[in-house]
Protein backbone atom coordinates (compact mmCIF):
# COMPACT_ATOMS: atom_id res chain seq x y z
CA UNK A 1 0.00 0.00 0.00
CA UNK A 2 2.87 2.38 0.82
CA UNK A 3 4.29 1.85 -2.65
CA UNK A 4 0.99 2.86 -4.25
CA UNK A 5 0.76 5.94 -2.00
CA UNK A 6 4.28 6.97 -2.99
CA UNK A 7 3.42 6.49 -6.65
CA UNK A 8 0.25 8.58 -6.21
CA UNK A 9 2.27 11.40 -4.66
CA UNK A 10 4.90 11.17 -7.43
CA UNK A 11 2.18 11.24 -10.09
CA UNK A 12 0.62 14.28 -8.41
CA UNK A 13 3.95 16.11 -8.34
CA UNK A 14 4.48 15.29 -12.02
CA UNK A 15 0.98 16.49 -12.95
CA UNK A 16 1.43 19.64 -10.84
CA UNK A 17 4.70 20.35 -12.61
CA UNK A 18 2.95 20.08 -15.98
CA UNK A 19 0.03 22.35 -15.03
CA UNK A 20 2.32 24.80 -13.25
CA UNK A 21 4.74 25.21 -16.15
CA UNK A 22 2.27 25.15 -19.05
CA UNK A 23 0.74 28.57 -19.78
CA UNK A 24 -3.07 28.70 -19.66
CA UNK A 25 -3.44 25.08 -18.50
CA UNK A 26 -5.16 25.58 -15.18
CA UNK A 27 -5.21 23.05 -12.39
CA UNK A 28 -9.02 23.02 -12.47
CA UNK A 29 -8.99 21.46 -15.93
CA UNK A 30 -7.19 18.41 -14.50
CA UNK A 31 -9.26 18.34 -11.31
CA UNK A 32 -12.49 18.26 -13.31
CA UNK A 33 -11.46 14.87 -14.74
CA UNK A 34 -10.79 13.18 -11.38
CA UNK A 35 -14.42 12.39 -10.38
CA UNK A 36 -15.00 11.06 -13.89
CA UNK A 37 -11.96 8.77 -13.91
CA UNK A 38 -12.66 7.27 -10.47
CA UNK A 39 -10.23 5.16 -8.47
CA UNK A 40 -9.20 4.32 -4.92
CA UNK A 41 -10.19 7.34 -2.72
CA UNK A 42 -7.01 7.25 -0.61
CA UNK A 43 -4.76 7.21 -3.67
CA UNK A 44 -6.73 10.02 -5.28
CA UNK A 45 -6.49 12.04 -2.05
CA UNK A 46 -2.69 11.90 -2.10
CA UNK A 47 -2.61 12.60 -5.86
CA UNK A 48 -4.85 15.69 -5.55
CA UNK A 49 -2.94 17.24 -2.65
CA UNK A 50 0.45 16.68 -4.31
CA UNK A 51 -0.80 18.14 -7.60
CA UNK A 52 -2.33 21.22 -5.95
CA UNK A 53 0.66 22.11 -3.77
CA UNK A 54 3.24 21.51 -6.50
CA UNK A 55 1.21 23.66 -8.89
CA UNK A 56 1.08 26.51 -6.36
CA UNK A 57 4.90 26.59 -6.28
CA UNK A 58 5.67 26.22 -9.98
CA UNK A 59 3.01 28.39 -11.61
CA UNK A 60 5.10 31.51 -10.94
CA UNK A 61 7.73 30.39 -13.46
CA UNK A 62 5.69 31.03 -16.66
CA UNK A 63 4.24 34.16 -15.05
CA UNK A 64 7.66 35.71 -14.40
CA UNK A 65 9.63 34.41 -17.40
CA UNK A 66 6.97 34.57 -20.11
CA UNK A 67 4.29 36.92 -18.75
CA UNK A 68 1.65 34.17 -18.98
CA UNK A 69 -0.08 34.10 -15.59
CA UNK A 70 -3.29 32.53 -14.31
CA UNK A 71 -5.72 34.09 -11.83
CA UNK A 72 -3.46 33.19 -8.90
CA UNK A 73 -0.24 34.68 -10.30
CA UNK A 74 -1.48 37.59 -12.40
CA UNK A 75 -0.02 40.20 -10.09
CA UNK A 76 3.35 38.41 -10.02
CA UNK A 77 3.94 38.98 -13.73
CA UNK A 78 4.22 42.71 -13.09
CA UNK A 79 7.17 43.08 -10.66
CA UNK A 80 8.50 39.69 -11.82
CA UNK A 81 8.93 40.95 -15.38
CA UNK A 82 10.86 43.97 -14.10
CA UNK A 83 13.21 41.64 -12.22
CA UNK A 84 13.66 39.60 -15.42
CA UNK A 85 14.67 42.69 -17.42
CA UNK A 86 17.30 43.41 -14.77
CA UNK A 87 18.76 39.91 -15.01
CA UNK A 88 17.08 38.81 -11.80
CA UNK A 89 14.37 36.47 -13.10
CA UNK A 90 15.67 33.55 -11.05
CA UNK A 91 15.78 35.78 -7.97
CA UNK A 92 12.11 36.69 -8.50
CA UNK A 93 11.14 33.02 -8.76
CA UNK A 94 13.18 32.23 -5.67
CA UNK A 95 11.36 34.95 -3.73
CA UNK A 96 8.00 33.45 -4.70
CA UNK A 97 9.22 29.95 -3.79
CA UNK A 98 10.44 31.17 -0.42
CA UNK A 99 7.01 32.72 0.08
CA UNK A 100 5.29 29.46 -0.82
CA UNK A 101 7.36 27.48 1.65
CA UNK A 102 6.85 30.20 4.26
CA UNK A 103 3.11 29.71 3.75
CA UNK A 104 3.38 26.05 4.69
CA UNK A 105 5.18 26.96 7.94
CA UNK A 106 2.51 29.59 8.69
CA UNK A 107 -0.19 27.04 7.87
CA UNK A 108 1.18 24.57 10.42
CA UNK A 109 0.98 27.27 13.11
CA UNK A 110 -2.54 28.48 12.26
CA UNK A 111 -3.97 25.02 11.53
CA UNK A 112 -5.67 24.72 14.96
CA UNK A 113 -7.33 28.11 14.49
CA UNK A 114 -8.45 27.21 10.96
CA UNK A 115 -10.05 24.01 12.27
CA UNK A 116 -11.61 25.26 15.50
CA UNK A 117 -12.10 29.05 15.27
CA UNK A 118 -12.65 29.98 11.63
CA UNK A 119 -15.89 28.00 11.14
CA UNK A 120 -17.41 29.68 14.20
CA UNK A 121 -16.41 33.13 12.93
CA UNK A 122 -17.78 32.51 9.43
CA UNK A 123 -21.32 33.95 9.98
CA UNK A 124 -19.94 37.13 11.60
CA UNK A 125 -17.28 37.75 8.95
CA UNK A 126 -19.70 37.20 6.07
CA UNK A 127 -21.95 40.04 7.29
CA UNK A 128 -19.27 42.69 6.89
CA UNK A 129 -17.16 41.31 4.06
CA UNK A 130 -18.88 43.38 1.36
CA UNK A 131 -18.21 46.63 3.25
CA UNK A 132 -14.64 45.54 3.92
CA UNK A 133 -14.02 44.95 0.19
CA UNK A 134 -15.45 48.40 -0.62
CA UNK A 135 -13.03 49.92 1.91
CA UNK A 136 -10.16 48.09 0.20
CA UNK A 137 -11.19 49.45 -3.23
CA UNK A 138 -11.47 53.01 -1.85
CA UNK A 139 -8.08 52.69 -0.16
CA UNK A 140 -6.48 51.50 -3.41
CA UNK A 141 -7.81 54.58 -5.24
CA UNK A 142 -6.80 56.93 -2.42
CA UNK A 143 -3.20 55.70 -2.47
CA UNK A 144 -2.97 56.52 -6.21
CA UNK A 145 -3.07 60.29 -5.80
CA UNK A 146 -1.42 61.17 -9.11
CA UNK A 147 -3.50 58.83 -11.28
CA UNK A 148 -6.60 58.47 -9.13
CA UNK A 149 -9.08 59.10 -11.98
CA UNK A 150 -7.40 56.73 -14.41
CA UNK A 151 -7.04 54.10 -11.66
CA UNK A 152 -10.72 54.47 -10.77
CA UNK A 153 -11.68 54.04 -14.44
CA UNK A 154 -9.57 50.89 -14.81
CA UNK A 155 -10.93 49.44 -11.57
CA UNK A 156 -14.58 50.05 -12.54
CA UNK A 157 -14.17 49.03 -16.19
CA UNK A 158 -12.47 45.77 -15.26
CA UNK A 159 -15.10 45.23 -12.56
CA UNK A 160 -18.00 45.46 -15.00
CA UNK A 161 -16.09 43.30 -17.47
CA UNK A 162 -15.73 40.73 -14.70
CA UNK A 163 -19.44 40.91 -13.90
CA UNK A 164 -20.30 40.39 -17.57
CA UNK A 165 -17.86 37.51 -17.94
CA UNK A 166 -19.06 35.71 -14.82
CA UNK A 167 -22.72 36.21 -15.79
CA UNK A 168 -22.43 34.86 -19.34
CA UNK A 169 -22.64 31.12 -20.14
CA UNK A 170 -18.91 30.80 -20.73
CA UNK A 171 -16.99 27.67 -19.80
CA UNK A 172 -13.94 28.28 -17.61
CA UNK A 173 -14.88 31.97 -17.56
CA UNK A 174 -11.83 33.11 -15.58
CA UNK A 175 -9.51 31.79 -18.28
CA UNK A 176 -10.40 34.36 -21.00
CA UNK A 177 -10.99 37.15 -18.49
CA UNK A 178 -7.69 37.03 -16.63
CA UNK A 179 -5.79 35.55 -19.53
CA UNK A 180 -6.52 38.74 -21.46
CA UNK A 181 -6.11 41.26 -18.65
CA UNK A 182 -2.75 39.96 -17.46
CA UNK A 183 -1.51 37.44 -20.01
CA UNK A 184 -2.05 38.45 -23.63
CA UNK A 185 -1.83 42.19 -22.92
CA UNK A 186 1.61 41.68 -21.36
CA UNK A 187 2.66 39.45 -24.26
CA UNK A 188 1.51 41.94 -26.91
CA UNK A 189 3.28 44.76 -25.10
CA UNK A 190 6.46 42.65 -25.03
CA UNK A 191 6.16 41.91 -28.77
CA UNK A 192 5.69 45.60 -29.59
CA UNK A 193 8.44 46.90 -27.34
CA UNK A 194 10.87 44.09 -28.30
CA UNK A 195 12.58 43.91 -24.91
CA UNK A 196 16.14 42.66 -24.78
CA UNK A 197 16.33 40.02 -22.08
CA UNK A 198 19.79 40.26 -20.51
CA UNK A 199 21.82 37.31 -19.32
CA UNK A 200 20.40 36.33 -15.97
CA UNK A 201 22.65 36.52 -12.94
CA UNK A 202 23.67 33.11 -11.64
CA UNK A 203 24.18 34.39 -8.10
CA UNK A 204 21.09 36.01 -6.61
CA UNK A 205 21.54 39.04 -4.32
CA UNK A 206 22.45 38.16 -0.76
CA UNK A 207 20.57 41.09 0.73
CA UNK A 208 18.10 40.14 3.41
CA UNK A 209 14.40 40.23 2.67
CA UNK A 210 12.01 40.68 5.57
CA UNK A 211 9.68 37.69 5.89
CA UNK A 212 7.89 38.90 9.00
CA UNK A 213 5.36 41.24 7.39
CA UNK A 214 4.47 38.87 4.50
CA UNK A 215 4.04 36.02 7.02
CA UNK A 216 1.74 38.04 9.30
CA UNK A 217 -0.37 39.38 6.42
CA UNK A 218 -0.63 35.95 4.81
CA UNK A 219 -1.70 34.24 8.02
CA UNK A 220 -4.30 36.92 8.74
CA UNK A 221 -5.94 37.18 5.31
CA UNK A 222 -5.48 33.92 3.37
CA UNK A 223 -7.60 31.51 5.51
CA UNK A 224 -10.52 33.96 5.35
CA UNK A 225 -10.22 34.27 1.56
CA UNK A 226 -10.08 30.47 1.28
CA UNK A 227 -13.40 30.31 3.10
CA UNK A 228 -15.39 32.60 0.82
CA UNK A 229 -16.32 32.19 -2.85
CA UNK A 230 -15.26 35.05 -5.06
CA UNK A 231 -12.10 35.67 -3.04
CA UNK A 232 -8.82 34.10 -4.01
CA UNK A 233 -5.09 34.62 -4.04
CA UNK A 234 -5.18 37.85 -6.02
CA UNK A 235 -7.83 39.44 -3.81
CA UNK A 236 -5.95 38.30 -0.72
CA UNK A 237 -2.81 39.95 -2.14
CA UNK A 238 -4.69 43.20 -2.80
CA UNK A 239 -6.10 43.22 0.75
CA UNK A 240 -2.76 42.33 2.33
CA UNK A 241 -0.70 44.85 0.36
CA UNK A 242 -3.25 47.55 1.20
CA UNK A 243 -2.96 46.76 4.89
CA UNK A 244 0.85 46.91 4.84
CA UNK A 245 3.10 48.79 2.44
CA UNK A 246 5.61 46.32 1.01
CA UNK A 247 8.53 46.73 -1.34
CA UNK A 248 8.68 44.63 -4.53
CA UNK A 249 10.74 41.84 -2.99
CA UNK A 250 8.36 41.50 -0.05
CA UNK A 251 5.41 41.65 -2.45
CA UNK A 252 6.69 38.65 -4.45
CA UNK A 253 7.20 36.74 -1.19
CA UNK A 254 3.66 37.71 -0.21
CA UNK A 255 2.20 36.50 -3.52
CA UNK A 256 3.95 33.14 -3.29
CA UNK A 257 2.89 32.77 0.32
CA UNK A 258 -0.75 33.67 -0.28
CA UNK A 259 -1.03 31.46 -3.36
CA UNK A 260 0.05 28.35 -1.45
CA UNK A 261 -1.75 29.14 1.81
CA UNK A 262 -5.10 29.77 0.09
CA UNK A 263 -4.70 26.44 -1.68
CA UNK A 264 -3.70 24.56 1.49
CA UNK A 265 -6.51 26.14 3.52
CA UNK A 266 -9.10 25.29 0.86
CA UNK A 267 -8.10 21.61 1.00
CA UNK A 268 -8.55 21.48 4.78
CA UNK A 269 -11.79 23.49 4.88
CA UNK A 270 -13.49 20.83 2.76
CA UNK A 271 -13.36 18.55 5.79
CA UNK A 272 -13.94 21.28 8.40
CA UNK A 273 -16.98 23.14 7.04
CA UNK A 274 -17.62 21.50 3.67
CA UNK A 275 -16.75 24.68 1.76
CA UNK A 276 -15.58 24.30 -1.84
CA UNK A 277 -13.27 27.15 -2.87
CA UNK A 278 -10.92 25.65 -5.50
CA UNK A 279 -11.02 22.94 -8.13
CA UNK A 280 -8.80 20.79 -5.91
CA UNK A 281 -11.24 21.26 -3.03
CA UNK A 282 -14.13 20.26 -5.30
CA UNK A 283 -12.29 17.07 -6.27
CA UNK A 284 -11.68 16.27 -2.58
CA UNK A 285 -15.32 16.97 -1.77
CA UNK A 286 -16.38 14.27 -4.26
CA UNK A 287 -14.23 11.79 -2.29
CA UNK A 288 -15.16 13.03 1.20
CA UNK A 289 -17.84 10.40 1.89
CA UNK A 290 -15.36 7.60 1.19
CA UNK A 291 -12.59 8.96 3.42
CA UNK A 292 -12.19 8.69 7.23
CA UNK A 293 -12.23 11.76 9.51
CA UNK A 294 -8.49 11.60 10.16
CA UNK A 295 -7.83 12.30 6.47
CA UNK A 296 -7.44 15.98 7.36
CA UNK A 297 -4.24 15.17 9.28
CA UNK A 298 -2.91 13.14 6.37
CA UNK A 299 -3.49 16.18 4.15
CA UNK A 300 -1.52 18.45 6.50
CA UNK A 301 1.40 16.01 6.63
CA UNK A 302 1.48 15.58 2.87
CA UNK A 303 1.34 19.34 2.31
CA UNK A 304 4.51 19.75 4.36
CA UNK A 305 6.39 16.89 2.67
CA UNK A 306 5.39 17.84 -0.89
CA UNK A 307 6.26 21.50 -0.28
CA UNK A 308 9.87 20.58 0.51
CA UNK A 309 10.22 18.72 -2.79
CA UNK A 310 8.29 21.40 -4.72
CA UNK A 311 10.56 24.16 -3.38
CA UNK A 312 13.77 22.53 -4.62
CA UNK A 313 12.10 21.51 -7.89
CA UNK A 314 11.06 25.13 -8.51
CA UNK A 315 14.57 26.42 -7.81
CA UNK A 316 16.13 23.75 -10.06
CA UNK A 317 13.85 24.40 -13.05
CA UNK A 318 14.17 28.17 -12.70
CA UNK A 319 17.97 28.02 -12.54
CA UNK A 320 18.09 25.94 -15.75
CA UNK A 321 15.66 28.26 -17.52
CA UNK A 322 17.37 31.46 -16.37
CA UNK A 323 20.69 30.34 -17.84
CA UNK A 324 19.12 30.01 -21.31
CA UNK A 325 16.30 32.58 -21.49
CA UNK A 326 18.56 35.35 -22.87
CA UNK A 327 19.55 33.13 -25.81
CA UNK A 328 15.98 32.91 -27.08
CA UNK A 329 14.19 35.37 -29.32
CA UNK A 330 11.91 36.72 -26.61
CA UNK A 331 9.51 38.41 -29.05
CA UNK A 332 9.09 35.11 -30.92
CA UNK A 333 8.54 33.26 -27.64
CA UNK A 334 5.95 35.85 -26.61
CA UNK A 335 4.19 35.43 -29.97
CA UNK A 336 4.14 31.63 -29.67
CA UNK A 337 2.84 31.80 -26.09
CA UNK A 338 0.18 34.32 -27.22
CA UNK A 339 -0.95 31.95 -29.99
CA UNK A 340 -1.03 29.03 -27.55
CA UNK A 341 -3.04 30.95 -24.93
CA UNK A 342 -5.48 32.15 -27.62
CA UNK A 343 -5.95 28.57 -28.85
CA UNK A 344 -6.53 27.28 -25.32
CA UNK A 345 -9.13 30.01 -24.70
CA UNK A 346 -10.92 29.14 -27.93
CA UNK A 347 -10.91 25.40 -27.17
CA UNK A 348 -11.93 25.56 -23.51
CA UNK A 349 -14.14 28.69 -23.47
CA UNK A 350 -15.62 28.84 -26.99
CA UNK A 351 -16.20 31.82 -29.25
CA UNK A 352 -17.99 33.84 -26.57
CA UNK A 353 -15.05 33.28 -24.25
CA UNK A 354 -12.69 34.35 -27.01
CA UNK A 355 -14.66 37.60 -27.36
CA UNK A 356 -14.20 38.24 -23.63
CA UNK A 357 -10.52 37.42 -24.09
CA UNK A 358 -10.30 40.04 -26.87
CA UNK A 359 -12.02 42.76 -24.80
CA UNK A 360 -10.00 42.01 -21.66
CA UNK A 361 -6.79 42.13 -23.73
CA UNK A 362 -7.75 45.60 -24.98
CA UNK A 363 -8.45 46.77 -21.42
CA UNK A 364 -5.12 45.37 -20.24
CA UNK A 365 -3.30 47.27 -22.99
CA UNK A 366 -5.25 50.44 -22.13
CA UNK A 367 -4.13 50.06 -18.51
CA UNK A 368 -0.50 49.93 -19.67
CA UNK A 369 -1.07 52.94 -21.92
CA UNK A 370 -2.54 54.96 -19.04
CA UNK A 371 0.41 53.95 -16.84
CA UNK A 372 -1.94 52.64 -14.18
CA UNK A 373 -0.75 49.88 -11.84
CA UNK A 374 -2.22 46.68 -13.23
CA UNK A 375 -3.24 45.57 -9.78
CA UNK A 376 -6.35 47.70 -10.47
CA UNK A 377 -7.34 45.19 -13.14
CA UNK A 378 -8.17 42.84 -10.26
CA UNK A 379 -11.35 44.90 -10.02
CA UNK A 380 -12.55 42.21 -12.45
CA UNK A 381 -12.87 39.91 -9.43
CA UNK A 382 -13.13 42.46 -6.62
CA UNK A 383 -16.32 44.11 -7.91
CA UNK A 384 -18.17 40.80 -8.54
CA UNK A 385 -17.20 39.72 -5.01
CA UNK A 386 -18.67 42.96 -3.60
CA UNK A 387 -21.91 42.39 -5.51
CA UNK A 388 -21.99 38.79 -4.31
CA UNK A 389 -21.78 39.72 -0.63
CA UNK A 390 -24.45 42.39 -0.96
Amino acid sequence: MLVYLALSIAAGILAGTFTGLTPAIHINLVMALIPVLGGEPFLLLFFIVALAITHSFLDFIPSIYFGAPDEDTGLASLPGHDFLLKGLGHYAVKLSAVGSFLAVIVFLFIFPAVVFLLPAAYPFISRFLGLFLIDIAVLMIYLEKRRARASFFVLIASGFLGLASLSLPVRNNLLPLLGGLFGSSTLIYSIRSRPLIPAQLKCVPKEKVSLFRPAILTGAVSPVCALFPGLGSSQAAIISSSLGRLDRKEFLVLLGSINTLVMASSLVLVFVVGKIRTGAAAALFSLKASLPDYSIYLIVGEIFLVSIFAYFLTIFISSKLSSRIHKFDYSRISFLVLCFVSLVVLLFSGFLGFFIFFVSTFLGLLCIRLKVRRGFLMGSLLLPAIFYYF
